[in-house]
């Protein structure tokens, strides 16, 4: 299965039962929001980003996925071959699975990149308004046919290489030096945060219920 080649099975395997991500799919964009902006954070700094969004500690080994993951990212989005690919389900599992999947992924590198940046510049509005559409998309079992499957495959072809998008043209910054740790870290130990839970709301895409 393309599952074990690309990565998919063993982040299922680790991270499909933290019930304050969707899906490793939503994991996997929120680190690729994050790479569009910083650089690739070490497993300390990884450590205080879960710590931050309030995600239980991970083992040694889990949080070596990530941290791989993350210079694979920041490889691929600084790539001139524009080989960088979401992390998804393959076309083994039904259409609505991965249609969810991708919806997961593009609210993740939403979330991720509005964490980091703790802004976006006008010329990634659209970019940004694209993602939170797909996100928001929901499948109906009418769409489960050969022309759902292709505008399955539209919407993926269109929505992956966005962060590559979003991260031409910007000095990666060290992690320390983001909102998410350096001003949202201490907010959201505080319940009474405004600033932090102002910017989450800004850049979560509205799902549906």
């Amino acid at each position: 299965m393309q599952d074990d080649i690309s990565g998919w099975s063993e982040w299922h395997h680790n991270f499909s039962k933290i019930e304050e991500i969707s899906s490793p799919s939503e994991l996997h964009g929120l680190l690729t929001g994050i790479i569009c902006v910083t650089q690739a954070p070490t497993s300390d700094e990884w450590q205080q980003i879960l710590a931050t969004l309030e995600i239980p500690a991970l083992d040694e080994q889990v949080l070596n996925l990530l941290t791989d993951e993350a210079e694979d990212i920041s490889h691929a989005l600084s790539d001139d071959e524009l080989d960088y690919l979401p992390l998804l389900p393959d076309d083994e599992h039904v259409l609505a699975d991965r249609v969810q999947a991708l919806a997961d992924w593009c609210a993740g590198v939403v979330l991720g990149f509005g964490l980091a940046s703790g802004h976006i510049r006008q010329d990634e509005v659209e970019w940004i308004e694209h993602l939170q559409d797909v996100a928001a998309v929901e499948f109906e079992e009418s769409d489960d046919d050969e022309e759902g499957e292709a505008s399955y495959q539209e919407l993926y072809e269109f929505v992956r290489l966005i962060p590559v998008s979003l991260s031409l043209g910007r000095k990666k910054v060290e992690i320390a030096e983001t909102p998410l740790l350096k001003k949202l870290q201490p907010q959201l130990k505080r319940a009474a945060s405004t600033d932090a839970s102002s910017v989450v709301e800004m850049f979560t895409p509205h799902r549906p219920s």
